[in-house]
């Protein structure tokens, strides 16, 4: 974003609405941080400017786009020409069949709620998790912001571009579970921003969690609130899971 010096009357209403915290006061004259702005696009959208001196940022193109891209729910990404953060995730999994019984999707969110990441904070995750065989999921946006999903590497143009929110999305065969989450506890607490945990499980017969005691075994606490597909989706994603159990690492 950029604000008209010429234009701002330095009432200093739009510091509030920044969720990054970019924009302040500089004699007199509001004025956006380049470097903290994740061009999230929320003070143009709440039209709190009584002079409309904010606009949309004269920096345009590759690498900074990507910060609309992961911060600008109105924005399309240009890869996988999904609006909001530019990937479906798991909403869709009852057609994608993308985790499959067996195993276990895993998603860790850095920088949300707020606070906001550089790439290279989820380059922190990805190349310890690649070093353990593990591949970020290939339709998730941040594939295409990796040198490659075998090492894990952030691609050096992307490494300090700052996001409102990214989400690093894989799955792992259910024996690896606590490997893995043991491997990411201790990823979070060396990390300099923070990170949700998301579990994407199957229901067992009787309808309960599978995953859910074992989660407090190793010392998380998970919520009670959840996103539930209902198997409406094509039958083809129940096939899958027939035809590749337990699959899915390296996906």
């Amino acid at each position: 974003m950029q604000i008209l010096d010429d234009v701002c009357i330095g009432c200093g209403t739009c510091l509030i609405y920044c969720p990054s915290g970019a924009i302040g006061l500089e004699n007199d004259v509001a004025t956006i941080n380049a470097e903290s702005c994740v061009e999230c696009g929320t003070c143009v959208r709440v039209r709190c400017c009584p002079t409309e001196a904010i606009h949309p940022s004269s920096l345009k193109g590759i690498p900074r786009e990507i910060r609309s891209f992961f911060s600008d729910p109105a924005i399309t990404h240009g890869q996988t020409s999904v609006p909001g953060r530019g990937t479906e995730e798991v909403k869709t999994n009852d057609v994608t069949g993308r985790y499959k019984k067996g195993c276990v999707g895993i998603g860790v969110e850095v920088g949300r709620p707020s606070l906001g990441a550089y790439m290279e904070d989820v380059e922190k995750i990805t190349t310890p998790l690649a070093s353990m065989g593990i591949r970020v999921e290939s339709n998730n946006p941040l594939a295409h912001l990796l040198e490659s999903r075998e090492t894990g590497r952030i691609k050096e143009e992307y490494r300090r571009e700052r996001v409102t929110s990214i989400i690093i999305e894989f799955t792992v065969p259910e024996s690896r579970v606590e490997e893995v989450l043991l491997r990411l506890k201790d990823l979070f607490d060396e990390g300099e921003t923070t990170f949700t945990l998301d579990l994407i499980t199957h229901f067992d017969e009787a309808g309960n969690i599978p995953m859910w005691s074992r989660l407090v075994d190793l010392g998380y606490t998970p919520r009670p609130n959840a996103k539930i597909n209902l198997g409406l989706g094509r039958p083809l994603a129940e096939e899958r899971d027939r035809e590749t159990p337990g699959g899915g690492l390296g996906k």
